[in-house]
């Protein structure tokens, strides 16, 4: 027994080492992506966190062309849209520059965290328990990639130029403080991102019998109101356009839900 005993203390204090080692390695990989974020952070403001800001962005000038391309739509101008930020606290700019590298190293490091914690995880599992949890990262990660670039090209563009432009009197000049931006910025991209994970989340409900797809199929009319609402939120233009650009990808992850679920 007591052989026993020791055997298990000895696993136990292997497991343990095994998981400091894996957690090493985990904020190696995290300090690095933050090394190389903080490093190159000044270009990426300009070029990619603040691109939203200006009238060039991608999204604005395909707005322009569509609508100038369809009768009956308003023009959508690129000309005069520029963002005016300014910073209201003097340590702002710098807390700004390391915790933004260290969210985008979170972001897209995932990937990499994520393996090294499965290797740690995946000696304990059966071999279809090992397949079942291979395809929910993956798809989860693919997921949330896509949820954030929905986020930062479509969602968060269309909210920021809306919000902006906004005036309750013609009297009061619009100015964004840093702070402001950067908390919507990651705000509005990190919902969007979780959002795209509800496929994964239905296949998990289906796959432990909470969710069928008949649930999909009587609610659909009750989903497209919401989802239509939802997107109105969003985008609070009054652009028909506008607005189902936002709805359709929504709408398209219900469908995607409905089809992965279990039909019975």
């Amino acid at each position: 027994m007591a052989g026993t005993a020791n055997s298990s203390d000895m696993s136990f204090w292997a497991h343990l080492d095994d998981l400091r080692r894996v957690l090493f390695k985990m904020a190696l990989v995290l300090a690095l992506f933050m090394a190389v974020f903080f490093i190159y952070m000044p270009w990426l403001f300009d070029n990619v966190i603040l691109a939203p800001c200006h009238g060039d962005f991608f999204l604005y000038r395909l707005f322009a062309g569509v609508t100038a391309a369809i009768p009956g739509l308003d023009h959508f101008s690129t000309d005069d849209f520029s963002v005016n930020l300014i910073n209201l606290n003097l340590t702002a700019q710098f807390f700004t520059h390391l915790s933004t590298s260290f969210w985008l190293s979170l972001v897209f490091s995932f990937p990499i965290l994520l393996y090294l914690l499965w290797t740690f995880v995946r000696p304990a599992l059966y071999p279809n328990e090992i397949k079942g949890a291979r395809t929910a990262f993956s798809l989860g990660a693919i997921m949330f990639y896509i949820g954030l670039a929905v986020g930062y090209f479509l969602v968060f563009p269309i909210t920021l130029r809306f919000l902006y432009t906004y005036q309750l009197s013609g009297a009061i000049t619009n100015s964004l403080s840093l702070d402001s931006y950067m908390d919507n910025f990651m705000m509005l991209n990190l919902i969007m991102g979780i959002t795209f994970e509800l496929p994964l989340l239905a296949w998990a409900l289906s796959s432990i019998g909470l969710l069928r797809r008949q649930f999909f199929k009587r609610y659909r009319r009750h989903a497209i109101v919401v989802l239509l609402i939802l997107a109105a939120v969003i985008t609070p233009t009054g652009d028909p356009f506008t607005l189902m650009i936002v709805f359709l990808p929504i709408y398209l992850l219900y469908e995607a839900s409905a089809i992965i679920v279990k039909k019975e």
